[in-house]
């Protein structure tokens, strides 16, 4: 594979969406959810391959293909990026008031910690890279009024991540989130 295939032909720039806790879900309200359109164009190659290749490369190693659970959960524990390799895929974000976002073939979503994540809908065969900061690992959180204080807590800890897994060093998440 050509090296430069898996990187993005220009700079990418993220729609940022802030989302504010909510009863069940603590979400993350000082860091916005990164949604980049097109970073990767999907005649050109494997996609999947290309965004394990653009996450490991910006230290945010790929940690599984799959798709997106169609439950309301949340990480409590790191932080998250998704690359939409198939299908196109309607995502909840924030919880059951939150807000809706359709994913498509090189789509990338970069999740804070705390931020509730559902499928809604899908149409064609889901395929998602996930991956993580390095050294950070995902727990598994559902919606829980009664722990979204401790959880919230647990959030806040989070570590920020040294690069923005689409661009690297200075990317724009350091201009959103680095604030």
């Amino acid at each position: 594979m050509n090296e430069t295939a898996a990187y993005p032909r220009r700079a990418p720039v993220p729609r940022p969406v802030l989302l504010e806790a909510d009863a069940d879900v603590p979400n993350n309200p000082r860091l916005p959810v990164l949604h980049y359109v097109a970073v990767l164009d999907p005649a050109h190659g494997d996609l999947a391959t290309r965004f394990e290749d653009m996450f490991d490369a910006h230290g945010w190693p790929a940690a599984w293909r799959n798709g997106i659970f169609p439950f309301h959960h949340f990480h409590s524990t790191a932080h998250e990026v998704l690359g939409i390799y198939s299908g196109t895929v309607t995502v909840r974000l924030g919880g059951e008031a939150g807000v809706d976002v359709v994913l498509s073939p090189g789509d990338v979503v970069v999740l804070p910690a705390g931020v509730g994540h559902k499928k809604l809908s899908c149409r064609g065969k889901l395929g998602v890279v996930g991956a993580y900061p390095e050294g950070q690992y995902a727990d598994l959180c559902r919606p829980d009024a009664a722990r979204v204080a401790a959880r919230a807590a647990a959030v806040a800890r989070v570590a920020m991540p040294g690069r923005d897994p689409v661009s690297g060093h200075g990317g724009p998440l350091a201009k959103h989130w680095m604030r």
